[in-house]
């Protein structure tokens, strides 16, 4: 796999002087493949690559505007070409550049894509062979872009929906050590000036704010040592796994996220089945386009048992994940003939059904974000200013 990308300046036949990049597996190939293009390099030297640039943000108009030139007519050869020259980034140009060059040759398309896992996932690379084995790459590139970006605008009404409790409670939070590390000092030195005695909510709330202050550094470093624990344990499956059988357990959460990964999961076996791609094949690909290890190891089970001669709706009964809707509706389109008509509606279904959650989540949790905030806060204001109704007999017997 060509997984450098080289930055060079050189001189054509012209002798004029152009620069570009490219993408080889080491000096030898770069100089290779400038040869081959009849140039002549002046310099050659290594380029940072940004793999932020591979994900489906970026890749996603890609693909669409090739299903664009391809049902205009343009060749395929010359679509990549025009694609190449419209990219912003030097890298997405390189690469565009790269597959126009070996398609050119007699690669195919979904040959030239299998080589970059990074960029391309295994459906869209499936969608692609299957497009080139029937004639319809057009239709199978649109089909692709269709998926892609409404699962992107599922992500991103999903992250929005749970992104805001999160920011909501830290912004509280942020407002109680503000309250008891700065001001609630102040209140406590003037109080202290006084022999009178204070209520309990008073000392309650001092008390804390005395212990926060005090232990300030060993706060710090707790809560740094559990972000650094929690960083390092997130990496390894197990614990990715637990977390997220923890997540699908959550009222309102749990019904979001399974809702979302099913509607990716249906979908993706959708498009499969409609390309005419086995079923096992259409679950390897939603297998390897999931990142979740509990929804992968689900697939994986589910791909076993129809290997092993079970048909899918009964591959899924014994699988949590999966709602006996999804066993009677699957049952149905394998009993008519009709599984991938099934299969769509599931898909619409659920990815309907995750919309109107994720957009009533945030009304339904902002009452109960707004009393816990008001709670917070009132806590802590009642605590300051209650003293000052008995300040003033305390004052008064001083005279």
């Amino acid at each position: 796999m060509a997984n450098q990308l080289w930055r060079w300046q050189g001189l054509n036949n012209q002798g004029e002087r152009l620069s570009g990049q490219l993408w080889a597996s080491d000096r030898p190939q770069a100089l290779l493949h400038l040869s081959e293009a009849g140039l002549h390099p002046l310099s050659l030297r290594k380029a940072p690559v940004n793999k932020r640039l591979w994900r489906g943000m970026h890749s996603l108009p890609v693909i669409r505007q090739l299903a664009t030139l391809l049902q205009a007519g343009v060749s395929l050869t010359d679509g990549l070409a025009l694609l190449a020259q419209q990219q912003s980034s030097a890298q997405w140009r390189a690469l565009l550049e790269q597959i126009a060059g070996e398609v050119q040759r007699g690669v195919t398309l979904s040959q030239a894509m299998k080589a970059w896992p990074d960029v391309f996932t295994p459906l869209a690379v499936s969608l692609v062979n299957t497009g080139e084995m029937t004639g319809k790459l057009d239709i199978c590139c649109e089909k692709l872009a269709n998926q892609q970006e409404e699962q992107q605008r599922l992500r991103q009404l999903v992250g929005k929906a749970l992104r805001y409790p999160v920011i909501i409670l830290i912004m509280a939070l942020a407002m109680t050590l503000g309250m008891a590390g700065f001001v609630l000092p102040q209140f406590a030195a003037i109080y202290a000036s006084f022999s009178t005695p204070l209520p309990w909510i008073t000392r309650a709330v001092i008390a804390f704010s005395q212990g926060l202050t005090r232990y300030g550094p060993v706060w710090i470093s707790a809560g740094a040592l559990c972000v650094a624990a929690i960083i390092f344990f997130r990496k390894r499956p197990a614990w990715r796994l637990a977390e997220e059988k923890m997540g699908l357990k959550l009222p309102l959460f749990g019904l979001l996220l399974r809702g979302q990964k099913l509607s990716q999961i249906y979908t993706v076996l959708t498009m499969t089945q409609q390309s005419g791609i086995p079923l096992l094949q259409g679950l390897t690909s939603v297998e390897m386009t999931l990142s979740s290890p509990f929804w992968q190891a689900t697939i994986a089970r589910i791909r076993t048992k129809i290997a092993q001669g079970l048909p899918f709706c009964q591959a899924i009964e014994d699988e949590a994940g999966f709602s006996t809707l999804c066993m009677q509706m699957i049952r149905t389109g394998e009993e008519t003939g009709a599984l991938d008509i099934m299969l769509a509606r599931l898909a619409q279904w659920h990815t309907q059904q995750t919309q109107q959650r994720a957009e009533t989540l945030a009304t339904s949790l902002e009452p109960i974000m707004m009393i816990v905030i008001g709670l917070i806060i009132g806590t802590l204001v009642i605590a300051m200013y209650l003293p000052l109704f008995n300040l003033g007999d305390a004052m008064s017997g001083v005279r």
